[in-house]
């Protein structure tokens, strides 16, 4: 069970024996990958003990204050754990965070009056469903009575198994497509709607003309996040031999609702996807939770007989065995990147595709 920082404190320094049982600096690479919590961390509001000396497993409530002021008690687990799939700097503060939600407004409706079984009336709800004169509420309810094997039994074609877990609260279940890929907290007006897989709607926009571990162009692919991307890829072409306008690989398994993941640089002929990582704007990307997102999709193309260089900028550190750490985008790195390239495929196979 967390303590409070006092008595925390007061614990290791009995355990251990001594007045400072962590000394300052002991854990800063470690907090380094979190330059906002860097910033929201006082010493002055946690018994004068710095950030560097607190482990970041460390079970104990911490005093935070965020940018706009806001002062809150956190764990180092919970802190390091936000933000969940925003990139917004207030994700970092559940109070600015929790203002940041924007609450639903729906417009009254003046003369909706009454549905004879009480509910109020809904007429936009109700003219989506000109043949059935029950109240939307009325309907829906209706719908969630339906045991297990009716609501099986109405699936859309294609959705063969299906609910489990249900919330009949929220109005959600879990299924699964033919093709075994899951599709959780799926709506019921979804469901009986007739709404596919999206996994296999997106496949058969590309994914499913290629087998896995194939490379292709993909309309999914996002545009790069930073003019970082563009100008490394640019001085790669100019040192490599290599068709580089493939922007997906296939993979196996699903990668957010995509058989395919999109690296920011493909080599094709050497089966190396390069990546640049930057901790963004408000030290955000590439932390926490999208650290994990990174190394899932790292798995997904290691698994398709792919290899990962990920160029760490800033405080990242590396997270793969042929990772490198730089400051921009130069020549060296190029070089770096090659010699990388030789590592993982053979000086020999890759000295062929040199300019």
């Amino acid at each position: 069970m967390p303590e409070s920082v006092e008595q925390w404190w007061a614990r290791r320094q009995w355990s251990k024996g001594v007045a400072v049982p962590y000394e300052v600096g002991r854990y800063r690479t470690d907090w380094e990958r979190y330059p906002v919590l860097v910033r929201q961390y006082h010493p002055d509001l946690n018994h004068g003990i710095t950030l560097t000396q607190v482990p970041p497993a460390a079970d104990v409530y911490l005093v935070w204050e965020c940018d706009s002021g806001h002062r809150f008690v956190a764990t180092p687990e919970e802190q390091r754990g936000r933000p969940g799939g925003t990139r917004r700097r207030s994700a970092w503060c559940p109070l600015c965070a929790e203002a940041a939600v924007p609450k639903p407004v729906r417009a009254a409706e003046p003369d909706a009056g009454l549905h004879p079984c009480g509910h109020a009336r809904d007429l936009r709800r109700i003219e989506n469903d000109p043949q059935d004169d029950r109240c939307y509420l009325c309907r829906r309810l209706d719908r969630e009575a339906l045991t297990r094997e009716q609501l099986v039994s109405m699936a859309a074609p294609g959705s063969r198994v299906a609910v489990s877990n249900a919330n009949s609260t929220a109005g959600t279940y879990a299924w699964q497509c033919a093709a075994g890929h899951p599709s959780y907290q799926t709506s019921i007006e979804r469901i009986l709607g007739g709404r596919r897989c999206p996994i296999c709607r997106h496949a058969r926009a590309g994914a499913d003309a290629v087998p896995v571990g194939e490379a292709f162009v993909s309309r999914w692919a996002p545009a790069p996040a930073s003019a970082a991307e563009p100008e490394l890829k640019r001085r790669l072409g100019e040192r490599l031999d290599i068709d580089l306008s493939p922007n997906a690989v296939r993979v196996a398994k699903p990668f957010h609702s995509h058989l395919e993941v999109w690296p920011d640089i493909l080599l094709p002929e050497l089966r190396v996807a390069i990546e640049y990582d930057t901790t963004g704007r408000h030290g955000l990307e590439h932390v926490g939770p999208r650290e994990a997102s990174d190394r899932r999709k790292d798995r997904l193309l290691r698994a398709a007989g792919w290899e990962v260089v990920r160029v760490r900028c800033g405080a990242l550190q590396p997270i793969g065995p042929y990772d490198v750490h730089a400051g921009g985008i130069t020549d060296a790195l190029v070089e770096r990147i090659v010699t990388r390239l030789g590592e993982i495929r053979g000086d020999l196979f890759v000295a062929a595709y040199l300019r």
